[in-house]
């Protein structure tokens, strides 16, 4: 027997938000010149995934790091080993060296970083299921780093989509900055 009708979609619901912040991204990267890369953990290149959703990414997205693994997180990006042991993979410090090891490995302008505990298990008391923190690069003149902590609801796929929309919305929010602020 031929089915008749279409199969439900196994989309995500934040799959169109994906791309739309996506491909306004990869506008404004393209207007800038600008390349990003991503060095993710809990979301196992989600992040990049949404980027090379965007036809034409390759323009504007060369490096996608997956470092799941504290020892990939050192061999790849340089994050050090005092930083793991002191703060743990899940902390500003880690997404930072993450973030900054992007964009030297790289040699893009802008990267970002994720690091977090997606659940369902994991979480202590001082660091939840969703808790996950966000690192970013941006390169140039004067190098910036910077990091946000976010506690996420929900079950692993809501918390690592929650990761991947907020990574994409910071990337966007620094690739719009004014140039004269960069």
């Amino acid at each position: 027997m031929i089915a008749t009708t279409p199969p439900e979609s196994t989309a995500s619901p934040d799959a169109g938000r994906h791309r739309r912040l996506a491909e306004q991204l990869g506008e404004q990267l393209q207007s800038r010149g600008w390349r990003v890369a991503t060095a993710e953990s809990c979301t196992g290149g989600g992040i990049a995934a949404a980027l090379t959703e965007v036809a034409g990414s390759s323009a504007w997205f060369e490096y996608g790091l997956v470092t799941y693994a504290n020892r990939a997180k050192q061999q790849l990006l340089g994050v050090s080993e005092q930083s793991l042991e002191r703060e743990g993979a899940v902390s500003e410090a880690v997404v930072r060296e993450m973030a900054a090891g992007a964009l030297r490995v790289s040699g893009a302008e802008l990267a970002i970083a994720v690091s977090g505990i997606a659940g369902p298990a994991g979480g202590t008391p001082e660091k939840p299921v969703g808790t996950v923190w966000l690192g970013w690069a941006l390169g140039g003149e004067n190098p910036q780093v910077g990091a946000h902590c976010y506690r996420f609801e929900g079950d692993r796929a809501s918390v690592r989509e929650q990761s991947v929309v907020a990574a994409l919305e910071i990337l966007l929010s620094l690739a719009t900055l004014e140039k004269t602020t960069v």
